[in-house]
């Protein structure tokens, strides 16, 4: 039966989706468990990823990349997410928060610069939070000194998706903590540049594929060509990438939803007991009904939010909805994978259980379900 969803896209989007279905089949698929058991990505599985054109989709042609959709993105996002959570948020932000900021804030030569490498061969990271900052963003610690000719970096960044691989770092820091928020400034930071290190790895119960680490600032030397957007104005480039990037962790839920849907779906037609598989008991139809239910609620509105931002149109609140809902149907729907797996589901022989540990952290990062439903009444309330 066709997917009401579906339809809404168009005959390239289907094509595109279909073609990084495959991949992710194809590629992706067959390296899981061992990256998920090494808590490691396959470097050879990112050099395919980046030889597919799926880390630059919305960079422009002229820049190396695919000059295609925000909705696109998503879509990649999606289908990846389908088969691997760890693999997907890696082109997440590529996608949506790295390569996003640079085509909206960039200056020309930075453009020139990076984006190609970004599209074609260097993983990127955004760097924002902190031991101190988290949902309370702006209250980062990390100190930028003006040295006249550069700026001297000292200070940590925690929790920062892709530190493991990047090698370029888009870092938030303070150039005058006495301004608060308005001294709040973006840098761009190579992984060679002098007195800049990665530290901790964190060892997690999800996307354990995708490096998380900690990294470190000693009079990290930073040139004033390397300022992106306008000194003291971070705070606006890390608010607006933010809340597309929301839409991209909603495609993201969206597709590990998806994963453990089908692979509940397979499971209970093979699966017998009593004499007769399990999806012939009214009990566990109910169950499968409500699941995809979630799933297509979710995938309804990760799909209208990716749409209003393609179209310019106002997104933050559907982006926030998005977010919040894909999150939750994508815990409680692999949840009920796990349930319905059985004695099977808690076991890493099958796929249930990966799915429900890489559910978990939707609701927590790029903004936690309470930041969310903050976002959502602030705006309703403002009408």
């Amino acid at each position: 039966m066709t997917n009401p969803a579906i339809t809404q896209l168009s005959e390239d989007e289907l094509a595109f989706k279909d073609a990084v279905r495959q991949f992710a089949e194809g590629e992706i698929k067959p390296l899981v468990t061992k990256m998920d058991e090494e808590a490691k990505l396959s470097p050879e599985l990112i050099k395919q990823i980046f030889e597919m054109g799926f880390m630059g989709i919305e960079t422009p042609e002229e820049y190396g990349g695919v000059g295609s959709s925000f909705t696109m993105a998503c879509l990649a996002v999606e289908e990846i997410a389908r088969v691997d959570g760890s693999v997907s948020v890696m082109v997440d932000v590529q996608n949506t928060l790295v390569t996003n900021a640079f085509i909206r804030w960039g200056n020309d030569e930075q453009k020139k610069k990076y984006l190609p490498q970004l599209a074609q061969s260097k993983v990127g990271a955004y760097a924002l939070s902190e031991s101190v900052s988290g949902s309370d963003a702006f209250a980062l610690k990390l100190k930028a000194e003006d040295k006249g000719d550069h700026y001297a970096l000292n200070g940590h960044k925690l929790w920062i998706t892709n530190a493991g691989e990047a090698e370029i770092f888009l870092v938030f820091a303070n150039i005058n903590p006495e301004l608060g928020y308005k001294g709040i400034t973006g840098f761009i930071v190579d992984r060679d540049t002098e007195g800049f290190t990665i530290g901790k790895k964190e060892d997690k119960l999800g996307i354990r594929a995708s490096s998380t680490c900690e990294l470190i600032f000693e009079n990290c030397k930073v040139p004033k060509e390397n300022v992106i957007g306008e000194v003291g104005k971070g705070y606006k480039i890390a608010i607006e990438t933010l809340n597309e990037g929301r839409i991209g962790i909603g495609a993201q839920m969206l597709g590990i939803a998806q994963g453990a849907y089908e692979a509940t779906l397979d499971y209970i037609k093979s699966r017998e007991q009593f004499g007769k598989p399990l999806a012939k008991f009214q009990g566990v139809q109910f169950q499968l009904a409500e699941m995809r239910t979630e799933l297509e609620a979710s995938r309804l509105m990760v799909y209208n939010a990716a749409r209003l931002k393609d179209n310019g149109q106002d997104f933050v609140e559907e982006a926030a909805m998005a977010k919040l809902y894909s999150s939750r149907a994508a815990e409680k729907i692999a949840s009920m994978a796990v349930d319905l797996f059985g004695g099977n589901g808690f076991t890493k022989e099958y796929p249930a259980e990966k799915f429900y540990r890489d559910a978990k952290i939707g609701q927590i990062y790029e903004g936690t379900s309470n930041m969310q439903l903050q976002t959502i009444a602030k705006i309703e309330l403002s009408k």
